[in-house]
């Protein structure tokens, strides 16, 4: 009789912990993905939108705080598990613990919701941006960057990749930027102004506009402020001048590959992206390459992004 009450109290503990951890894991999107290395045909299942709760759940495991009020924040505030930093300081304390597995997770995820944008079905289609919309909010937003307070009509700027006209640049070397639509800065570095717009084909594009082309009408005072630290790649990887939108590539890194690390900016979705220098082609470049991946050779702790004047 004993032995029967004892066994009787030992399947209410297992049923109890089994109930317990099937209700956690409902808690998640995908309760594996800081353990389990994730497939496409698994995340294929899912749509354009949900896969952007789903690599933000592996950040939000480490207690990542995002835009106070945004889909994110309300999404995950509202989960048990979920414990944001009390410091606010995602690069501090959330980047260094998020594991390599999980950062390859997380570049799968992007890859699936990259490809259905460039098929056309992304299943939730955030739609093209388009002048009229912009400023762009929520999620289509970048750490430093500010709409311009002032900027005449029709001035077509020449943009580049890096504040010097020698500088790779992008659309087959025609960059340009028309003052009609959506602009946003975030400050200037030896007479050129760090800005990004929307262009023709439906992303955004990072780059800088000369004051001697006009880029002086903005309205932009501040200057930027980089770390200018020599770093190594860890992995190979993807350089990028769209770090919000369709992510197009400017050229591809090998692992070892030397590069000036500058930044690290967030955007509004959450995700962490390393704005580095390297060459292409022979021609100076800027970018930015998903964070995580470089080796710095000093520590970088209190190094980022700023303004000074």
């Amino acid at each position: 009789m004993k032995n029967t009450a004892r066994l009787t109290a030992l399947l209410i503990c297992i049923l109890t912990i089994c109930c317990s951890s099937a209700q956690a894991d409902r808690d998640y999107l995908i309760a594996d993905s800081n353990t389990r290395r994730l497939t496409w045909s698994e995340l294929e299942k899912w749509d354009y939108e949900s896969l952007g709760y789903i690599f933000n759940e592996i950040f939000a495991r480490h207690g990542y705080v995002f835009n106070e009020g945004g889909q994110y924040d309300m999404w995950f505030s509202s989960h048990s598990w979920y414990h944001p930093n009390a410091s606010d300081d995602n690069g501090k304390y959330v980047m260094p613990y998020v594991t390599q597995l999980e950062w390859d997770n997380y570049h799968l995820i992007k890859n699936v919701r990259a490809y259905y944008l460039s098929i056309g079905e992304p299943r939730h289609n955030p739609n093209k941006l388009c002048y009229a919309n912009f400023p762009p909010s929520g999620n289509w937003t970048l750490t430093g960057f500010s709409p311009v307070s002032r900027k005449p009509s029709n001035l077509r700027l020449p943009v580049y990749s890096a504040p010097g006209k020698s500088s790779w640049r992008g659309a087959n070397g025609k960059a340009l930027v028309n003052t009609s639509g959506g602009v946003w800065a975030a400050g200037w570095e030896n007479g050129f102004l760090l800005v990004f717009y929307e262009t023709n084909s439906g992303g955004i594009r990072v780059g800088y506009v000369s004051r001697q082309d006009g880029a002086g009408q903005l309205g932009c005072d501040q200057s930027l402020r980089f770390s200018y630290v020599k770093a190594s790649l860890q992995t190979s990887c993807q350089l990028t001048d769209d770090p919000l939108l369709l992510s197009s590539v400017i050229t591809r890194l090998s692992a070892g590959a030397q590069v000036t690390y500058l930044s690290t900016m967030f955007t509004g979705r959450g995700d962490a992206w390393d704005y580095v220098e390297t060459t292409a082609a022979g021609q100076t470049v800027r970018g930015f390459i998903s964070s995580g991946l470089l080796d710095l050779s000093v520590d970088t702790e209190d190094a980022g992004f700023g303004f000074s004047g």
